[in-house]
């Protein structure tokens, strides 16, 4: 198998991706004979992906502009890093799409949930800017039923002693007598969990279901999704507003 046969993808997917032609339009051109790859026409079956060249006759299906944000459902157990030796599973392993994308924003190996990806630098930095006070929401399980004055306590901000800081006021809500949903505009290492252990309280569940507008909906562990065009003007609109 060719090195980098894991981040490809079927050829009328990878046409579909790059905004091309639909996937049934890509099918009658591959019948048709006029898909190539690398120079070779392809058929049925065939697959490509970052460094492959595709063209539709003598157009060339180019990836290198096409801004995509795409959706993930990171699984529990999966790292947020570009390679690590000691890892077992990374996003890379999980997400095979035909542009490279990186995430904005990461969650712990012990978290589940919404995690965005793109190959947009610039809208990268802007979500992860620590100042822009873009909302996160996540739902989280404890060992310990829930209490207003822990609810109290949580919104007002938390000093995290290993940190040296005091985290910014947040919206936490109950929502079961162990779980409760938070709202969180900043970004610090393992917030939640440091948050919740000045209390006596441990995580024993964590999943992020949204990221500013863009929420988490019915995707399955490991499942990744193009953002629709409306969630994108509204994404990079709330975002460039930030510059």
């Amino acid at each position: 198998m060719h090195p980098n046969q894991q981040d490809k993808i079927r050829i009328n997917k990878y046409l579909s991706a790059n905004g091309f032609c639909s996937r049934r339009e890509a099918d009658r051109l591959i019948e048709q004979g006029r898909v190539t790859i690398n120079g070779i026409t392809a058929v049925m079956g065939d697959k490509a992906g970052i460094g492959d060249v595709v063209r539709v006759g003598n157009r060339q299906v180019g990836t290198e502009n096409k801004k995509v944000v795409l959706a993930f459902y990171k699984p529990k157990g999966v790292v947020c890093t570009e390679k690590d030796a000691h890892a077992d599973k990374i996003v890379k392993d999980w997400v095979h799409y035909p542009v490279r994308v990186t995430y904005a924003g990461r969650l712990d190996k012990d978290s589940e949930g919404l995690l965005l990806l793109s190959n947009d630098g610039d809208l990268i930095q802007a979500m992860m800017k620590g100042t822009n006070n873009h909302e996160k929401e996540y739902i989280v399980k404890t060992d310990r039923e829930i209490t207003d004055d822990f609810l109290s306590k949580m919104e007002k901000g938390v000093y995290l002693k290993e940190l040296s800081l005091t985290t910014k006021s947040c919206r936490v809500e109950k929502i079961g007598k162990y779980t409760f949903r938070i709202i969180l505009t900043q970004g610090v290492n393992r917030q939640i969990r440091r948050m919740c252990a000045v209390f006596g309280y441990r995580v024993n569940a964590l999943k992020r279901i949204r990221v500013m507008n863009i929420e988490l909906g019915d995707l399955r562990e490991g499942q990744f999704r193009e953002l629709t065009e409306e969630e994108l003007v509204l994404l990079y609109k709330q975002c460039m507003m930030d510059k």
